[in-house]
């Protein structure tokens, strides 16, 4: 925090990129009311603990179905997985004993093992699974209010209930009343609420904000985000990325309380947070809010433009995509393909495997939304660190080493098998290739060749319709980069991840904030893998593209076209900007 004249700026990190500019409202917190009572009638308590747990379900799928119609798949995933972890059984069998053998009320049983969970997670070496300690969190406040609602229906004398004077630690953001609230509380409403009774968008400030919170924001009315806790990583970040709201996180705004009406700016690009500016600060940002809307306004011209540089070059511009709804956004936003089509969507939240025909509905549909361009379907990227109900994998201490991708695939290859099968049917409705994650050798991308010949064999045989799919790999570990010479001759393209190949050049566990400073995509061991990829492609006659985070970062494009990269694959919204870069460059 600096104090500069009146104002008082409060460094944090990015979430979201954006400038906000507006009354600061700050969203309260109280601790969570969880009263330890002594019940004798053990088996009503667990009826109630389970009515509230499957009132939050109820609650849940409403969210998963805003979040979707909002924010698309990605967003919506995040709470198939809190419903996972509610149905949890060493969650829900924690509660039910300590209600059994403590005779505990079920608020006080749930908080309990709430912050149990949460300390465990938060233990955890590993950073993904140290962020999933918010999702414990979330959820089980959530079963507590719901319990905290029947509660009132009950007295202190002649229930059978003897309250004890200690109360369950954890916090639960909640509004004081009304005219602070951004967020729906009615009980089976998901939809959204105003932030206060003034018609005036505000800029929201919390110490914490949950996923379940995030989505009820009424977007019209609040500007930007900044909390004190949280991370970039979290499942209430990359929801706020996706709503396209500026955010912050990790701010020491001190009381939070006394900002409350005061006015403010958020700086999402420099990770600042500013209260009472003067005027001059004031018209500053508001100046780069209106070069920002002009530059927005000029991207949308470009929406049918060639991706050519000034000097001829073309390059193909395309989109990553999470599920079948994000192809029409790709389309709106002039992708020229899907680069990245991750297929994993259709297993989040299952509690079976998807069918072969579910999985064949859903490529062919993308497929014949994108009439003629490119469909790049990555099969699946799958580990113990997305450890879903319908796959139940066992537990790994290093989940971004163990078995997932390719691994996964030739270990389950039934489950490869019916992937690609309804690949396979979808390519004849379409263009649509194949590609294959966590490569790391020659033996396992003929292993993966020869599954679909007889996947092929299996079709003919049957009589079924089917297209030929090109075949790629992701290049994104460093036997890939030490063997792309190699790899080219059994491929047909190639696809760079620079996400996990960065991590895996560096080192460096992407998900550890702790770990972020050394994480330097930029690094020159990174773009030099990077150019020996693209090198050894050409030399085997074979394309190359980028569809990490890098391909969206236009401090690199330039460089990356004088590597001689082919395809640029990133997420919708970054699409413009992209192809601005590559037509503002001189090769």
């Amino acid at each position: 925090m600096a104090c500069e004249g009146n104002r008082t700026v409060f460094a944090g990190k990015a979430v979201s990129g954006g400038i906000a500019v507006g009354r600061i409202r700050f969203l309260r917190s109280r601790e969570s009311g969880a009263p330890r009572v002594t019940v004798e009638d053990t088996e009503a308590e667990i009826a109630r603990f389970e009515q509230a747990k499957e009132s939050v379900k109820r609650e849940l799928s409403g969210l998963y179905e805003k979040a979707l119609a909002e924010l698309g798949e990605a967003g919506a995933a995040i709470f198939e997985v809190h419903r996972m972890l509610l149905d949890d059984l060493n969650f829900v069998e924690a509660v039910t004993e300590r209600i059994e053998r403590e005779k505990l009320n079920a608020e006080a049983a749930v908080a309990t093992t709430r912050d149990q969970f949460c300390g465990m997670f938060e233990a955890m070496d590993n950073a993904y699974m140290r962020a999933r300690a918010a999702d414990v969190k979330d959820i089980g406040s959530q079963v507590i209010a719901k319990l905290e609602e029947t509660a009132g229906r009950q007295t202190a004398h002649g229930s059978g209930r003897t309250e004890v004077t200690e109360r369950s630690a954890g916090e639960q953001a909640v509004c004081d009343d009304e005219k602070n609230s951004a967020i729906e509380t009615a009980e089976e409403s998901v939809g959204e609420s105003p932030v206060c009774a003034d018609s005036e968008p505000v800029i929201l400030v919390a110490d914490e904000l949950s996923p379940s919170e995030a989505v009820r924001l009424d977007r019209k009315r609040v500007l930007a985000i900044v909390t004190r806790r949280g991370s970039v990583n979290s499942h209430t970040a990359i929801l706020v990325r996706a709503m396209g709201l500026p955010a912050l996180t990790g701010v020491e705004f001190g009381e939070g309380i006394a900002l409350d009406g005061r006015m403010g700016i958020v700086d999402g690009y420099e990770g600042l947070f500013l209260s009472d500016p003067d005027e001059k600060t004031l018209e500053e940002y508001r100046a780069r809010q209106e070069r920002a809307r002009e530059r927005a306004k000029r991207l949308e011209e470009l929406k049918d433009q060639e991706t050519v540089t000034k000097g001829g070059r073309r390059i193909r511009l395309c989109a990553n995509i999470g599920g079948t709804e994000d192809a029409d956004t790709a389309l709106a936003d002039g992708a020229e393909g899907i680069g990245l089509f991750r297929s994993e969507f259709l297993y989040l939240g299952a509690d079976d495997l998807p069918t072969e025909e579910e999985q064949f509905e859903a490529y062919r549909a993308v497929a014949e939304k994108m009439a003629g361009r490119e469909v790049i379907i990555r099969t699946l990227d799958l580990g113990s660190d997305k450890n879903l109900r319908c796959l139940q994998l066992p537990h790994e201490e290093n989940p971004a080493l163990g078995c997932r991708g390719i691994r996964l695939c030739l270990e389950r290859t039934e489950l490869f098998r019916t992937q690609l099968r309804a690949i396979l049917r979808a390519a004849y409705y379409g263009n649509v290739a194949v590609m294959y994650p966590m490569i790391i050798s020659v033996d396992e991308v003929r292993r993966a060749k020869a599954l679909v010949e007889e996947t092929r064999a299996e079709l003919d045989e049957e009589g079924i319709p089917y297209g030929e799919v090109r075949q790629g790999i992701m290049v994104e570990t460093p036997a890939a980069v030490w063997l792309s010479r190699e790899l080219a001759r059994e491929v047909d393209f190639f696809s760079i991840g620079t996400n996990d190949l960065t991590q895996y050049m560096l080192a460096v566990d992407r998900q550890d904030p702790r770990a972020d400073a050394f994480g330097d995509p930029h690094h020159p061991a990174v773009l030099g893998a990077v150019r020996a990829v693209v090198e050894n492609a050409h030399q085997e006659g074979i394309w190359a593209g980028i569809c990490g985070e890098l391909a969206a970062d236009t401090t690199l494009t330039e460089e990356f076209l004088r590597m001689g990269a082919d395809e640029l694959s990133v997420v919708p919204a970054h699409i413009l900007a992209v192809r601005a870069a590559v037509r503002a460059c001189p090769l």
